[in-house]
């Protein structure tokens, strides 16, 4: 089964300021994911190519990265989630931005049917809350202030029940030899 999940938002800011938000993803000080409201992104070293974390029960590797116009995770958790989600930036008319959320994969197994069922539900919540908090940063009277609804709600305490008897991911840092000099470390971005 093939998901293609697209979520954006329209920022009144320059594609250098929103960005900076993209930039600042899992730091001390992230103004846009929505912690603590939902479970923290984290990356064992930083956000950088080959960096691994996640946040809450979904684990990726960040695949590649464009300092202030794109980010790509590839998923590694839960079992049966193929792909990749991506932030990235587009500049729209002067003095304003697209900020896009994108998640394209392949679901196999039992992730045929939690995506649709939990995952997806939970996903939408927590990325418009994202966006949400791109645009207050630069227009803090604006934004949707929407509620969680009763289904989402209900399907936190189910996910964090299961995840409290689960034992959690470690993110530790990888222990592997350094790059002979001149090395490509990662993936080539694409020209932006």
């Amino acid at each position: 089964m093939a998901v293609l999940n697209v979520h954006e938002r329209w920022i009144p800011a320059t594609p250098e300021q929103v960005g900076a938000l993209i930039d600042a993803l899992a730091g001390d000080d992230d103004p846009l994911w929505p912690y603590p409201a939902w479970p923290r992104m984290r990356f064992d070293q930083g956000l950088r190519v080959g960096s691994r974390g996640g946040h809450g029960p979904i684990g990726y590797t960040v695949a590649a990265y464009v300092p202030g116009q794109w980010v790509r995770f590839r998923f590694s958790a839960p079992r049966g989630f193929e792909g990749f989600h991506e932030f990235t930036v587009e500049s729209d008319e002067p003095g304003s931005t697209v900020l896009r959320h994108v998640i394209a994969m392949r679901l196999h197994g039992t992730a045929r049917f939690a995506w649709p069922l939990v995952f997806r539900w939970l996903h939408d919540t927590l990325i418009e809350d994202c966006l949400n908090r791109a645009l207050h940063a630069f227009r803090p009277d604006d934004g949707d202030h929407r509620k969680m609804t009763a289904h989402v709600r209900m399907l936190r305490r189910l996910t964090s029940q299961t995840a409290a008897r689960a034992k959690p991911p470690v993110v530790e840092p990888e222990s592997r030899p350094a790059p002979a000099a001149g090395a490509m470390t990662a993936p080539a971005a694409p020209a932006p």
